[in-house]
């Protein structure tokens, strides 16, 4: 199984999703990344005395400890502007989008859920990017469109206090329930280390504690019940 994770910035791989990915990883299957942001609007480099630049350049280089990390097949960075993605032109990011699912030839593509979890808008905007490609390959490009798109969500007993006011979905939304080991929670942990700036938010936050044992999606246009226990599941 080949699957194809697009999110916005730097971490947001690895703040809950990567448990999910090393156990992918560790059953076969080929995961790929596209990140559209090099994360450089982060305010950890006013802490650093870094622009905007030189901080996109640091985080672009932790990734690549993420990639090794993870045991992705594929990782690609974009540079569209952190925390500029509702102020731009759909269209290009629709583009990027398109192209690399081209490229990857993915049967699963996983984003946010239309809430973006955190309520990020460059969250919010990925949805709807990927959202739009995938239903206009689906039907324009049948012979290279993903086979199903999954949405990466929080359940309702995960919503802990933390930094910020997370949003979950309702259990009859969740779709996928993908249980990990303790071995997927290490690979998840050594992701998160990889970033080094960001250690103080990932403190903070707690994502693999708000997370637990348990990642979970939501299935554009499918309805499970009770969840499955993979995105490949019924494929």
């Amino acid at each position: 199984m080949k699957i194809l994770y697009i999110f916005p910035h730097p971490d947001d791989e690895s703040f809950g999703p990567a448990l999910a990915i090393a156990r992918q990883v560790r059953e076969g299957d080929d995961v790929h990344l596209l990140t559209l942001t090099r994360g450089e609007a982060t305010k950890q480099r006013h802490r650093l005395g870094l622009s905007l630049g030189e901080m996109g350049e640091v985080r672009y280089r932790e990734m690549l400890e993420v990639e090794k990390t993870l045991g992705l097949a594929g990782m690609t960075v974009l540079d569209f502007p952190d925390s500029g993605l509702a102020e731009l032109d759909p269209r290009p990011l629709e583009e990027a989008v398109a192209r690399e699912i081209r490229v990857v030839r993915p049967h699963v593509v996983v984003t946010y859920a239309v809430h973006g979890v955190s309520g990020f808008r460059d969250h919010l905007v990925t949805h709807a990017v990927v959202k739009r490609v995938f239903c206009q390959m689906r039907d324009e490009e049948p012979e290279v469109a993903p086979r199903r798109l999954a949405l990466f969500t929080l359940a309702e007993s995960d919503h802990a206090d933390g930094f910020t006011t997370l949003a979950t979905s309702d259990p009859e939304k969740i779709d996928v329930a993908i249980r990990v080991s303790e071995a997927d929670v290490q690979v998840a942990e050594a992701a998160l280390d990889c970033y080094v700036t960001y250690q103080e938010v990932i403190e903070k936050a707690d994502p693999l504690g708000r997370t637990g044992r348990t990642v979970y999606f939501e299935l554009f246009g499918e309805s499970h019940s009770p969840p499955l226990e993979s995105l490949a599941a019924g494929l």
